[in-house]
C-alpha cells in the first residue's frame, strides 16, 4: 500500500522556496516536507545539530581561555624582564654607544634565531611551563 495522500495550503513565499529547492535532481517536495515534519515531531533530530554546535563552541571557549592564559604569562614574563633590565643596566657612555648598538644588534639577531628554533622544534619555554603545571596538578 502506498503513502496516504495529503493536500495542504502554503503561503506563496514558502511554496516558492519549496519549488526552488526541489528543482535540483533527486530532491522532491514530498521528501522536503517529510523531513521537516520528522524534525518537528522528533526534537532529537533537530537538537542533534544544536548540541554538536554547542559542544564545538564550548571547545572554542576552552581554547580561548588557554590562549588568554598564555598571553598573560607572556606579558608578565616580558614585564618582569623589562623591569629587571631597566633597574640593573647602567647607562652607556656617549663614546661607546655605537659599539654597544652593534653588539646589541648581533645579540638580538642571535636571540631571534633561538626563538625561531624553539618555535619550530615545539620545545619552547611555554610548553615546559604548561607541562610542569599539568604534572603538578595545580592551576597556574
Amino acid at each position: 500500500m502506498g503513502k496516504p495522500r495529503l493536500n495542504l495550503r502554503l503561503r506563496a513565499d514558502l511554496l516558492r522556496k519549496l519549488e526552488d529547492a526541489t528543482r535540483r535532481p533527486g530532491l522532491t517536495k514530498n521528501a522536503v516536507i517529510e523531513q521537516a515534519l520528522e524534525e518537528y515531531f522528533e526534537p532529537a533530530i533537530r537538537y542533534g545539530l544544536e548540541e554538536r554546535l554547542l559542544r564545538r563552541l564550548d571547545d572554542f571557549e576552552v581554547r580561548q581561555g588557554e590562549i588568554e592564559r598564555d598571553v598573560a604569562m607572556s606579558l608578565e614574563a616580558l614585564g618582569q624582564f623589562i623591569l629587571y633590565w631597566l633597574t640593573r643596566t647602567d647607562p652607556i657612555p656617549a663614546g661607546e654607544r655605537e659599539i654597544a648598538h652593534a653588539l646589541g644588534q648581533k645579540r638580538f639577531d642571535h636571540f631571534i634565531a633561538q626563538v625561531a628554533r624553539k618555535l619550530i622544534d615545539g620545545d619552547g619555554l611555554a610548553k615546559k611551563i604548561i607541562d610542569a603545571d599539568e604534572t603538578s596538578g595545580r592551576p597556574l
